[in-house]
């Protein structure tokens, strides 16, 4: 009876050990956390108070941190006293990343409910050859791109990009929706089926609430893929198609680099990832979580 006894008074202390250290582990993760947070904060806070400075003090070495405020650049942005709106660039780009999105979701969805639920013959090799179309650098394929759009009429055409968008995210796409419908019960999917369900209502009603955070993070991270392109934009495109990432190349001009009006426009067109980040931010998280769980 006392060597019963004495065992609960041997363990408890290093029970306690045990506790002591996984807090003490949690508080310096947390710190670490902390830190890598304001380190990725950090430079868009400095440009948003960049945003706010005049030219002069924007460009000053040191800068001035408390130099006046001003809403300058922000006006120029908005075309005052250069008359040139960034409306059009910015619908250029909303339409181009939503349709793209849009599209991306339509054709990755049923692609990886083959790949997982249903999974195809040798789907390990149509996975690789998904991933292996993103190993060629973009610049590769600009020229045969350029010479493609150039034949066929569609320079300066903003569905060329919706185009270009859909295929440049949509092996992306394949492999994290892949991830998360391999979580879902594939009973549930079966006793659809057996109550005469068809495919489309299966993924429509079935699947899709199921995996509604890894739709969310799939098209969130495709948005800001397509909002954020750059290259394919600046060369097939022009005055019409011009998106929002081209239009702010256009405050570096040959008379130099206006600090204060590139920041401005640059937080501007950062607002809508921003906002849909944010709208957006439980099921993202969920999304990738689930994803990474396995």
């Amino acid at each position: 009876m006392a060597a019963a006894t004495a065992t609960p008074v041997r363990i408890a202390p290093a029970a306690r050990t045990l506790r002591r250290r996984s807090r003490r582990n949690g508080a310096l993760l947390g710190l670490l956390a902390w830190l890598g947070g304001i380190v990725f904060f950090l430079p868009f806070a400095w440009m948003v108070l960049t945003s706010f400075h005049s030219e002069q003090d924007a460009a000053a070495n040191p800068p001035h941190l408390a130099a006046p405020l001003t809403l300058n650049g922000y006006r120029e942005f908005f075309g005052s006293g250069t008359g040139v709106s960034p409306w059009p660039p910015l619908v250029n780009s909303l339409t181009a990343a939503l349709a793209s999105t849009v599209l991306v979701l339509v054709l990755a969805i049923p692609a990886a409910y083959a790949l997982s639920v249903k999974p195809v013959r040798k789907w390990t090799d149509v996975m690789f050859f998904f991933l292996s179309t993103k190993m060629l650098p973009a610049v590769a394929g600009l020229l045969p791109v350029y010479l493609i759009a150039k034949n066929a009429g569609l320079l300066d055409n903003i569905w060329l990009l919706v185009i270009l968008y859909t295929s440049m995210n949509l092996p992306i796409a394949v492999w994290m929706m892949r991830s998360f419908l391999a979580d879902v019960p594939v009973a549930i999917m079966e006793a659809a089926a057996i109550d005469g369900a068809g495919l489309p209502t299966v993924l429509v009603r079935i699947v899709a609430p199921v995996v509604m955070p890894g739709i969310a993070a799939t098209s969130l991270i495709s948005f800001i893929f397509s909002w954020n392109e750059l290259l394919f934009a600046r060369v097939l495109t022009g005055v019409v198609a011009g998106t929002a990432p081209v239009f702010l190349t256009g405050f570096v001009t040959s008379q130099g680099l206006f600090l204060a009006k590139v920041c401005a426009a640059a937080v501007c067109i950062s607002l809508p990832v921003l906002a849909a980040g944010f709208a957006a931010q439980d099921k993202l998280v969920q999304g990738l979580s689930l994803g990474a769980v396995k």
